[in-house]
C-alpha cells in the first residue's frame, strides 16, 4: 500500500494553508489589540493632563493634580500564582501514574510497529525486524544484569543488615539462615541461567523447529527426591532449635534470671525478680494508677521485684523473659540476639536466652563507640508503635550485681498507703454491713 493511496496530498496541504493562515490573523489581532490599548492609554493621559493645566494658576503648582495611571493601577493588576508541585512528585499515586502512561506509551508503539510490519507484508516486502532475536538478546542482557544484581546484594547490601548475633542460639539460626541462603542462592542462579539462556540460544527462528519434549520420568524423580531430602534437613534443624529455645528444663529455668516484660500501647514495662529470682503473681483486676500492672502484693513473692526502665542482663547467664501485653497484640523483639515472641494479650509467653558479647565488645566489632542494643515492638499496633523502644545492655555479672541493688522496689511505700487505704475501705464497708445487718435484726 503506497502512501498516496493512504494520505490525500491536496487534503493534507490545504490543511496546512488553513492553519498557517490562522495563526497569521490571530497574531495580527493581537497586535492591532495591544496598539489600540496603547493609544487610549495615551489619549486619557493627554486629557487629564490638559485639564490640570486649565485649572490651576499659571505659577508652579503645589501640588501636582497629573495622574500617572501606569504608576497607580500597576500594583492593582493580578498577580500570577505560583503554584508548588513539589509535594505530587513525592506521593506514590504521582509514580503510579509515571509507571501507567510509560506503558501506555509501550503499547502504542508496539502497534506502530505492528502497524508497520503488516503494511510491509500487504507491499510484499518481508520485513527485516525479528522480534524474536530482539527478545532473545533482551533476555541475555536481563540475565546478566541479574546476576550482578545478586552479587550486589551478597557483597553491599548483605554486610548492611546481617551482623555477628550476640546471643549463643543466635549462632544456630544463623547458620540455618546462611545455609538456606546458600542453597536457595544457588537453584535460583541455575535455575535462571537455564531459562534465560536457553531462551537466547533457542530464540525463535525460521529454519529451526522446536522438539517436542512432554515426560522424562528421571527428571521427574531428581528434582522431586533431592528438593524433598534438602528440605526435611533444614525442617528438623529449625526444629530442635527451636525447640531448645522455648522448651527448657525446669533446672536450667532455675538457673535463668527472670524478667518480666509487659508491652501497651505505647511503652514497655520492666520488671526484675528480686532475690528469690521469682516474679510475683500478677492480676488485671488489681490494676490502679498506682499498681499499672495489676501485682498481687498478698503473694510475697512480688515483695521484692524491681521496676526498671532498661534491660541489663549479664553476659554468659541464661535469661528468662516473661512477655505479657495490657491491650494489643505486641512484639517481643530483640534483633541482635534473634529474640523475637508475641506479646499476647491474657496469654503469656515465654523465651530464654543467653548473650555472649557485652555491648563493649560489640561496639569494638562494629566499630561504633555509641551503638546500643535495643528491644523493639515487630507488631503494628498503633499510631505510636515506633515509640516502643527500651534500651538493652550487656556487662559482667559484677557490673550486673551494682547496677540492680540501685534499683528500686516495685512494692514502694506508695503502694503500700495505697493498699493500706484501700483495705481500711473495705474494714469500713464490711462493718457498716455489720452494723446494718444487726440494726435489722433487732
Amino acid at each position: 500500500m503506497r502512501l498516496r493511496e493512504i494520505f490525500n496530498i491536496r487534503t493534507v496541504a490545504a490543511l496546512l494553508v488553513i492553519c498557517t493562515l490562522t495563526v497569521t490573523n490571530s497574531a495580527t489581532y493581537a497586535q492591532v489589540q495591544d496598539s489600540t490599548i496603547s493609544s487610549t492609554t495615551a489619549a486619557i493621559d493627554t486629557a487629564v493632563k490638559a485639564a490640570s493645566t486649565e485649572l490651576t494658576p499659571s505659577s508652579a503648582p503645589l501640588i501636582s493634580t497629573a495622574v500617572d495611571t501606569v504608576a497607580r493601577y500597576k500594583n492593582m493588576q493580578p498577580i500570577a500564582e505560583t503554584k508548588d508541585y513539589s509535594e505530587s512528585y513525592k506521593s506514590a499515586t504521582y509514580y503510579v501514574l509515571m509507571f501507567f502512561l510509560l506503558c501506555v506509551f509501550i503499547a502504542i508503539i508496539g502497534k506502530i510497529l505492528k502497524v508497520y510490519e503488516l503494511s510491509r507484508e500487504m507491499q510484499g516486502v518481508k520485513s527485516s525486524l525479528n522480534a524474536r532475536r530482539i527478545q532473545g538478546v533482551f533476555l541475555g542482557i536481563f540475565l546478566i544484569l541479574g546476576i550482578y544484581g545478586v552479587y550486589w546484594s551478597y557483597a553491599v547490601q548483605g554486610p548492611m543488615s546481617m551482623h555477628e548475633s550476640a546471643s549463643e542460639h543466635g549462632l544456630d539460626i544463623d547458620f540455618m539462615f546462611n545455609t538456606t541462603l546458600i542453597l536457595t542462592t544457588i537453584v535460583f542462579i541455575l535455575t535462571h541461567i537455564a531459562l534465560f539462556g536457553f531462551s537466547f540460544k533457542y530464540r525463535g527462528s525460521e529454519n529451526r523447529k522446536a522438539y517436542f519434549y512432554p515426560h522424562n520420568n528421571a527428571l521427574e524423580r531428581i528434582w522431586t527426591i533431592i528438593p524433598a531430602i534438602v528440605l526435611t534437613v533444614l525442617v528438623l534443624l529449625g526444629f530442635f532449635t527451636w525447640r531448645g529455645i522455648t522448651n527448657v528444663s525446669p533446672e536450667d529455668q532455675k538457673k535463668a534470671i527472670n524478667i518480666e516484660v509487659t508491652g501497651e500501647q505505647f511503652k514497655w514495662s520492666l520488671r526484675y525478680a528480686g532475690a528469690d529470682n521469682q516474679v510475683g503473681n500478677r492480676n488485671y483486676k488489681l490494676t490502679t494508677p498506682t499498681n499499672g500492672l495489676g501485682i498481687d502484693f498478698k503473694d510475697q513473692k512480688s515483695w521484692d521485684d524491681k521496676l526498671t526502665s532498661e534491660i541489663v542482663i549479664p553476659v554468659n547467664k541464661a535469661v528468662r523473659v516473661i512477655i505479657n501485653s495490657k491491650d494489643v497484640l505486641h512484639s517481643f523483639y530483640l534483633p541482635d540476639f534473634r529474640v523475637q515472641m508475641n506479646a499476647v494479650p491474657g496469654m503469656p509467653t515465654s523465651f530464654q536466652f543467653t548473650p555472649r558479647l557485652t555491648t563493649a565488645q560489640m561496639r569494638e566489632k562494629r566499630n561504633n563507640p555509641k551503638y546500643d542494643y535495643v528491644l523493639l515492638c515487630a507488631k503494628i499496633c498503633g499510631a505510636g508503635h515506633y515509640n516502643m523502644q527500651a534500651k538493652v545492655t550487656v556487662v559482667s555479672e559484677a557490673e550486673y550485681a551494682t547496677w540492680l541493688a540501685k534499683q528500686p522496689l516495685y512494692y514502694n511505700d506508695d503502694v503500700k498507703k495505697e493498699l493500706q487505704l484501700a483495705e481500711n475501705t473495705k474494714t469500713e464497708e464490711v462493718n457498716k454491713i455489720a452494723l446494718n445487718t444487726n440494726t435489722i435484726r433487732n
